[in-house]
């Protein structure tokens, strides 16, 4: 790489990590510039997953605060996130690059309208709770667990919008804020990406330039990240969702 390529993957790797932290798609950014820089697609991805674990952890740390009593929760859908990730990883070199480029818009426009509308969703089913007399699982029970081991598989693979997937799933099957169920989402995009790349050193070509700088900058964009997200409202917070899944929509519908 030349100088100026470094400092655009370095670049790329800050904006990653700060939008991960807040809402997810970092990939978006940093997935260009790196096949930019002349890379092959998946030696281009596997570097990416690298370089983006500290970024996960960086965003995960700055949201320690919210991710208070969340334990329980976090270990059990950790372990579907784990499955899944070594499943998409599996499958990122046994499918073509083009397996999910079909499905991959549709799963982000119905991740984006299940966000748009969970503050409605969240008062239906807090008001048939109410008739029924029964209460929320704290864990989001079997369907929140198979639906986020599902979007894991993706995350694995990909991980492009991973992060929207998991907020919407969460924000519906959870009763609890948006701030609590983003730092969990942190935690579950460490854990794909952590067991995805340990996957990819021992089969996959990486490029170790590429890696350092994007995790370097990904380590400094989830601190960013971290202090900018916890600061937005709700509302704010699903209109940022929003308008991230609906770009990376249309980059991937463009590419």
């Amino acid at each position: 790489m030349s100088v100026w390529e470094m400092l655009a993957v370095f670049s790329a790797g800050v904006g990653a990590g700060t939008i991960n932290t807040i809402v997810g798609s970092g990939t978006l950014i940093t997935f260009p510039v790196l096949l930019a820089t002349g890379l092959p697609p998946v030696t281009a991805t596997v570097s990416n997953a690298l370089g983006l674990i500290p970024g996960s952890v960086s965003g995960a740390i700055g949201y320690r605060r919210e991710l208070a009593g969340q334990r329980r929760r976090i270990l059990k859908l950790s372990a579907g996130a784990l499955v899944g990730g070594l499943t998409g990883a599996t499958l990122l070199l046994a499918l073509p690059s083009t397996a999910f480029e079909t499905i991959v818009p549709v799963l982000v426009a119905l991740a984006l309208v299940l966000v748009v509308l969970q503050p409605r969703i969240g008062r239906a089913v807090q008001r048939r709770r109410a008739r029924t007399g029964t209460v929320a699982r704290p864990d989001g029970g079997p369907l929140l667990f198979v639906g986020l081991m599902l979007a894991s598989v993706y995350g694995g693979y990909f991980t492009a919008a991973q992060g929207i997937i998991y907020l919407s799933l969460m924000g519906m099957l959870l009763d609890d804020t948006m701030q609590r169920i983003n730092a969990v989402k942190n935690i579950l995009a460490a854990v794909v990406n952590s067991v995805a790349a340990l996957f990819f050193l021992f089969v996959a070509d990486f490029d170790w330039t590429a890696v350092v700088l994007i995790a370097v900058g990904s380590a400094i964009g989830g601190q960013i990240g971290a202090r900018v997200g916890r600061r937005l409202s709700p509302r704010l917070l699903r209109a940022l969702v929003v308008v991230v899944g609906t770009a990376a929509i249309v980059q991937l519908l463009l590419r």
